[in-house]
């Protein structure tokens, strides 16, 4: 009960703060013209010829109060304009280019936040030993390597080298055929988990093969900066009052390492890694580039580079959101790691 009040709680703040962002997106829109923010309110290709009958439906020529009431109106019957550069309303390419992006965070983020975590406890249990130096010069390795330059040599390798072992895209030929065919039921857009649902092996292994590279890259930098970030907060742990007290007991290393000091630890990887799968669901347009996964990221990015004022607009309210969404979850996890912790009244 304490729980969901919290949340009740939580949500009822998020409104201002969805409403200032909201009002900052849509001030940025007024140096444009009201032929260009006409975009914002276009339902279908056919409103584009008559773009003066918007302008005047939907009173841009108002002041900016007016112009923000009537557009956010819109936004809540979910009318986010029309996308040029795939040619359908923007609501469409969102539900159409996130699956996507949302496979590649499904599938990246658990093998970030585990492994970071992994190195980082066992750097931290062998502080200055060779395992220690080992993986804090990995970490720094895979920081430093610049994701376009990772992506193009593993699909030159494994793509070009292995001839075609581990393609790019979502889906091979043969198999993109078959997913959309009358007896394939697609429930959700996301390869792997309709595989699954269809109970299509073929399908679920073809999806899996093209997205290890585009996991793998995005793996390599996450990994790194997770692992530093938990090994800093495992030596600070290790260092405090409670830890030599359970050593002093004579508890196990083990124990008190992963019991005692992991537990705590946690607080500081728990609100990064919380950013990092909102960061990939948000679209990574380098690597879904790259490895022609076009997801979110891929379409923001073409939506961009085109001058596409409604898919960007669309992209920032999405992003925004889902920000403020994760940020939500991050501290109701709070509450289940550090007993520290009381709902509603943060860290004592």
């Amino acid at each position: 009960m304490e729980l969901r009040s919290y949340i009740i709680r939580r949500l009822l703040l998020l409104i201002p703060v969805l409403l200032g962002v909201t009002l900052f997106i849509f001030g940025i829109t007024m140096m444009f013209s009201p032929t260009q923010r006409a975009m914002l309110y276009v339902r279908d290709a056919k409103q584009l010829a008559d773009l003066p009958a918007v302008i005047e439906r939907y009173g841009l020529d108002q002041p900016f109060v007016v112009q923000y009431g009537t557009w956010l109106g819109q936004v809540f019957t979910g009318n986010l304009g029309y996308s040029k550069v795939v040619s359908q309303p923007v609501s469409d390419a969102i539900i159409q280019f996130l699956p996507a992006t949302l496979e590649l965070a499904i599938f990246a983020t658990p093998l970030i936040i585990l492994l970071g975590i992994l190195l980082g406890t066992t750097a931290a249990a062998h502080k200055d030993r060779p395992l220690d130096h080992g993986t804090r010069v990995a970490a720094i390795l895979g920081w430093s390597l610049p994701t376009f330059w990772l992506g193009l040599m593993l699909l030159m390798i494994f793509y070009g080298f292995l001839r075609g072992f581990l393609p790019p895209g979502r889906l091979s030929v043969q198999i993109d055929l078959l997913v959309n065919a009358a007896p394939f039921i697609r429930y959700t857009h996301i390869n792997t988990i309709d595989a699954i649902l269809n109970l299509d092996g073929p399908v679920f292994l073809d999806a899996l093969r093209h997205l290890v590279l585009p996991v793998v890259t995005l793996s390599v930098v996450n990994v790194a900066f997770i692992m530093r970030l938990m090994r800093s907060s495992m030596l600070e742990s290790l260092g405090k009052g409670y830890i030599l007290t359970a050593r002093a007991k004579g508890l196990a290393e083990r124990v008190v390492v992963n019991k005692h000091a992991r537990r705590n630890a946690l607080i500081p990887v728990i609100t990064v890694s919380g950013y990092v799968f909102a960061a990939l669901a948000n679209g990574v347009v380098i690597t879904e580039t790259i490895f022609n996964f076009k997801g979110i990221g891929w379409w923001a990015w073409q939506s961009a580079i085109n001058l596409d004022i409604s898919s960007v607009l669309g992209f920032a309210l999405f992003n925004a959101v889902l920000f403020v969404l994760v940020n939500l979850v991050v501290d109701v996890l709070y509450t289940r790691v550090d007993p520290r912790v009381r709902l509603g009244q943060g860290v004592q």
